[in-house]
């Protein structure tokens, strides 16, 4: 950029999955568009996404998998973008893409294909894009919106924010977007680590010595249920149904477990007619990883042969095994948080266009926002279509 003021028509900030999407629609409407990023390169949180392999939709999209204070907001982008127009465009490029499980879509290759396929689409448009290049001060005046930068002044009509929220700081992410939100008088809601693993303390510490055992549980916080694989770890519990129910869970809540959820309702006491000589471990070892077996067979101190106990303390123990409460006194915070939770006030916005309804020109897009997908292409949806719903109003 010359140092001279340039005018745009729209000048993006983030060039993530949303700010990418943004300007690639932006600029085939033939706007004249700018995207900057303070990163050295566009993508980067696409390109560790899914192992490498970027999780870039999910068939099952629906606004009732995502978190927001106003549940019925992301409606409108989300049915005017869906997934299988992004699967389309990615058929288009020719990426080769499988399903893994729970209609998450996987490219074949690499996370590479999804950026490189985002920048071609930039380059139809004829975006300028400009990396490394930090953001020094952003003001509005005129009707229209200036950006400092080390190569030089900006100015343009429309600014669209979509620097994403704080999670995993080493790859540059910061709390700007809210920073910048709450400039224009937009007000946040309390942004908190998302899909991250839950820390154990206490007698549930002691769980860590299971670090590296899986097992496939229904996870419970309040009325929320997950079903999927838990993990324990040398910090407390991870693996899917954890990530999944820690957007949910808050501070002093318990975490459930049914650590068996296809055995029947009276399965325990229909063993003990079945089989009266049996043991609880055995059992357990049956259908668990032989240490967790061994773990909660010592927690539930019940070592007799089955015909020996009463009908009473086998009730309560299968009572206990399907509804485990651990008590986690925090999470791994935004480091291992694959999202953030909470953003940019969604009622400061229009559901139609992610532009905020008292400043002119303003949009917010993509994580910025607060709302949150689950686990497994979600969030890459929510990005595709905020900023395609900005993309065509820009």
């Amino acid at each position: 950029m010359p140092t001279a003021p340039t005018p745009y028509d729209a000048i993006i900030l983030g060039a993530g999955a949303a700010g990418l999407m943004c300007a690639a629609v932006a600029g085939q409407r033939g706007r004249k568009v700018l995207l900057l990023d303070h990163a050295d390169e566009p993508g980067k949180k696409i390109l560790i996404s899914g192992g490498g392999r970027c999780n870039f939709t999910n068939l099952h999209t629906a606004p009732d998998r995502y978190l927001s204070g106003n549940r019925h907001f992301a409606k409108s982008a989300l049915s005017r973008y869906t997934a299988q127009d992004f699967l389309a465009l990615v058929e288009r490029y020719g990426i080769a893409w499988h399903e893994k499980t729970l209609g998450q879509l996987f490219c074949d290759g690499s996370a590479r294909q999804i950026v490189a396929m985002l920048l071609e689409e930039c380059a139809k448009g004829a975006v300028d894009i400009a990396c490394a290049c930090p953001i020094r001060e952003v003001t509005h005046a005129d009707g229209q919106y200036h950006v400092n930068t080390p190569r030089g002044i900006a100015t343009a009509p429309a600014l669209v924010i979509a620097t994403g929220g704080p999670s995993i700081p080493k790859m540059g992410a910061t709390g700007f977007a809210y920073d910048l939100a709450r400039q224009f008088g937009l007000k946040v809601v309390q942004p908190r680590p998302a899909l991250v693993p839950l820390t154990l303390s206490g007698e549930d510490a002691l769980f860590r010595e299971l670090s590296g055992v899986s097992a496939d549980v229904v996870a419970r916080t309040g009325k929320t249920r997950f079903r999927e694989a838990a993990l324990f770890t040398h910090r407390g519990l991870s693996g899917p149904a954890i990530l999944q129910i820690s957007s949910y869970w808050r501070h002093g809540e318990g975490v459930g477990i049914d650590f068996l959820p296809d055995h029947p309702r009276d399965w325990l006491l229909a063993a003990k007619r079945e089989a009266p000589r049996t043991t609880l471990r055995r059992l357990l070892r049956a259908a668990l990883a032989e240490r967790l077996a061994d773990r909660l067979a010592a927690d539930l101190a019940l070592e007799a042969e089955l015909g020996n106990l009463p009908d009473r303390a086998l009730a309560a123990a299968q009572a206990r095994l399907a509804d485990w409460t651990f008590l986690p006194n925090g999470s791994e915070g935004y480091a291992k948080a694959e999202v953030t939770a909470g953003g940019v006030d969604t009622a400061g916005l229009s559901s139609q266009t992610m532009e905020a309804k008292a400043v002119p020109g303003l949009y917010v897009i993509g994580e910025a926002v607060d709302v949150t997908g689950w686990l497994g292409g979600y969030n890459f949806q929510w990005a595709w279509a905020s900023a395609n719903a900005a993309g065509q109003a820009v």
